[in-house]
């Protein structure tokens, strides 16, 4: 009864609460032979159902839908409570009643627009062969030291999240937190989001709310093949958990996938000893003096990835334990990230031949562009308009034109920023913050395109690349060969 319902944006609790506060109010202008029936049973539902959610923990959005019943309520019940008591019913003039049933009515109806508006974010499933399985993991680089710190003791420390090819769990096992291994921990990285673009953190708490299709530490998929590894990097101030959507579908596709909380970069980083590690990187306000900071910051994640993948093949060889031990293809490697994350991807290629290939969703090239990148890759990005920043295109154009291999740029129509993370699930549908291509589309097209250049370059599988890029956008295709 407390499960979000797909499409309603609300559970069955609130559901009925909202029914109930609706009939309270209409029950004053339904024949007298009705009213009473009517009336007992509709305060009898939305008291029910209003006890339970809070019990089981009432969202904000619920909260007009109780004012307006409360005001309702006394209107609807006093006729019943005089003809008991034997004193003459009371009634107001249609014409005095009409104005408060309208208001009491607009006040239900703000709950479920806010919850339609600020949804728990329902996470669609993944298409591909396998379940999905996750895991968190902690691991510091003895080799270099914390440069946002001043205790020179401090090294380097990264949180991953690794989505995995699993093996089927029972229905009754609990699928994983979403932002965090307990709501806690989700609840701490929402509001820490929240509080980044200045949202006061209870517009977003259902967010901490919502569960994913993996499950912790599941047993690994069946079979004794190696999955390539998917790194990837979050954008300014995001979390390794922003790109959930994606990554359970690229696991489920036969991918590793592991997404990197950059410490003091990340919103929110929860470390297995129970601090709290918040960002320090923030805009100055002035643009020449940002590229030169998001320049260095790049440069951190981008060490950061290869710090990662060496740990994986340390993992891959039985160094850390755990279940995907021997069943990581080290081999066959693609960077990726969203924003700032993108840009990561692009240096760590440069700086790591280990990298295969490189996916940039709508990153500024941030940092050097030499040496040349030689690894293929694919660019999402959203539509250029003129408050984009100018030098953005000109820039991305010139990373992808003085590789080495085929690189691909993708302008997505109808796409935002946000569009290339899972903030279309859980943010107000509005075109200038995630795009004008809906909840279920947004994630769609990410994955579609994305796992089509991951299987054509990875696994050298016979994919139309160039069809399905072009299919959901306007594609630029880079050839090396007319780039000299």
């Amino acid at each position: 009864m407390t499960e979000i319902i797909t499409g309603l944006h609300m559970s069955p609790l609130e559901i009925l609460a909202v029914l109930g506060a609706v009939a309270l109010v209409v029950a004053r202008w339904l024949p007298p032979a009705a009213r009473p029936r009517v009336t007992i049973a509709a305060g009898a539902v939305f008291l029910l159902s209003t006890i339970l959610l809070i019990v089981t923990g009432i969202r904000w959005q619920l909260l007009p839908v109780l004012a307006g019943a409360a005001f309702a309520a006394p209107f609807a019940f006093s006729p019943l409570v005089r003809r008991r008591t034997g004193r003459p019913a009371w009634r107001a003039r249609w014409w005095l009643a009409l104005p408060g049933a309208l208001a009491c009515v607009g006040l239900i109806t703000t709950g479920p627009v806010a919850a339609w508006g600020f949804p728990v974010p329902v996470f669609p499933k993944p298409t591909g062969d396998f379940a999905v399985g996750t895991r968190v993991v902690q691991w510091t680089d003895p080799s270099r030291p914390e440069t946002f710190t001043a205790d020179q003791d401090d090294r380097r420390t990264v949180v991953v999240q690794l989505w995995y090819p699993a093996q089927n769990s029972p229905a009754d096992v609990p699928r994983a937190q979403y932002l965090g291994r307990t709501e806690d921990e989700a609840r701490t990285v929402s509001a820490a989001l929240a509080g980044g673009v200045g949202l006061p953190a209870f517009l977003v708490d259902g967010v901490a709310r919502a569960h994913t299709h993996s499950v912790f530490d599941a047993p690994v998929a069946d079979g004794g093949g190696r999955f390539p590894v998917v790194l990837f990097s979050p954008g300014a101030n995001g979390v390794r958990t922003q790109n959930t959507a994606w990554a359970e579908e690229v696991a489920g596709h036969g991918y590793v996938v592991a997404a990197v909380d950059h410490l003091y970069d990340s919103a929110a980083v929860v470390l297995t000893d129970g601090r709290t590690i918040t960002a320090q990187t923030a805009s100055t306000g002035d643009q020449d003096e940002d590229h030169r900071l998001a320049a260095d910051w790049t440069a951190i994640r981008a060490a950061d990835l290869g710090f990662v993948l060496t740990r994986l093949e340390g993992l891959d060889r039985g160094e850390d334990a755990g279940p995907l031990t021997g069943r990581l293809d080290t081999g066959r490697v693609a960077a990726t990230g969203h924003s700032m994350g993108g840009a990561a991807a692009l240096q760590a290629a440069r700086q790591d031949r280990r990298v295969d290939a490189v996916i940039d969703l709508d990153g500024y090239p941030h940092g050097p562009t030499a040496p040349s990148l030689d690894q293929p890759t694919l660019a999402l990005t959203q539509a250029i308009t003129p408050a984009t920043d100018q030098r953005y295109l000109p820039r991305l154009t010139e990373v992808l034109e003085l590789g080495t291999a085929t690189n691909y740029r993708l302008t997505v129509p109808g796409a935002a920023h946000l569009t290339f993370m899972d903030g279309a699930l859980y943010l107000p549908p509005v075109s200038s913050i995630v795009g004008s291509l809906g909840r279920t589309a947004s994630p769609r097209v990410v994955a579609t395109t994305t796992l089509a250049f991951l299987d054509t370059v990875l696994r050298e599988e016979s994919v139309d690349l160039a069809g399905v890029l072009s299919a959901h956008g306007d594609l630029t295709v880079h050839h090396p060969d007319q780039n000299r």
